[in-house]
């Protein structure tokens, strides 16, 4: 989900902690149906070495995402969101035009920390960027799906934990 660069988001936890936060009061000033709002996914594109040996842009070819803010501090920082929506991220590999459309349409519950850090519980499929040396996991791209967490480090150290579920390399598809 939100936001790779995270958009994960970008950016996983039990159904039941989904469900509950997903029930909760949004924050005031939340906009949408019932505190859900348009969030859509940016483009853009990675370097060679930075998650594949190659360049790659990736862009929505379906977005549907929507955010509902449900807590936020007096000033207005967002300190816990619920993501939802269909979102297709194409990834192309920039030097020989070769793409797979990965299924990023996920559900989850991040907190922001004031330190940077994060974590998100989800539930279904997001896209999860790894650089090398940053995660638990190789460098590369990865569609995440079943129920787990990705804790984000203020240094951007990322864990995944998975409860239940699978995590699938996608660089090697456009290869």
């Amino acid at each position: 989900m939100r936001r790779i660069p995270l958009r994960l988001a970008t950016a996983a936890t039990a159904v039941a902690a989904l469900a509950a936060s997903l029930a909760a009061a949004p924050a005031a000033g939340a906009a949408g149906r019932g505190g859900w709002e348009p969030w859509p996914s940016p483009s853009f594109d990675l370097p060679a070495g930075a998650r594949c040996d190659f360049p790659v842009h990736l862009e929505p070819v379906v977005d549907r995402v929507e955010r509902h803010v449900l807590a936020a501090d007096p000033d207005g920082t967002v300190r816990r969101v619920a993501y939802r929506g269909a979102l297709v991220m194409r990834l192309t590999n920039t030097l020989t035009g070769a793409h797979h459309d990965a299924d990023a349409g996920g559900r989850s519950h991040v907190d922001y920390r004031p330190d940077g850090s994060q974590t998100w519980r989800a539930h279904g499929p997001i896209l999860l960027g790894i650089g090398a040396g940053a995660g638990n996991l190789p460098r590369d791209l990865y569609t995440v799906d079943g129920v787990y967490t990705v804790d984000i480090g203020a240094t951007g150290y990322r864990t995944l934990t998975i409860d239940h579920g699978s995590a699938e390399p996608l660089c090697a598809k456009i290869a």
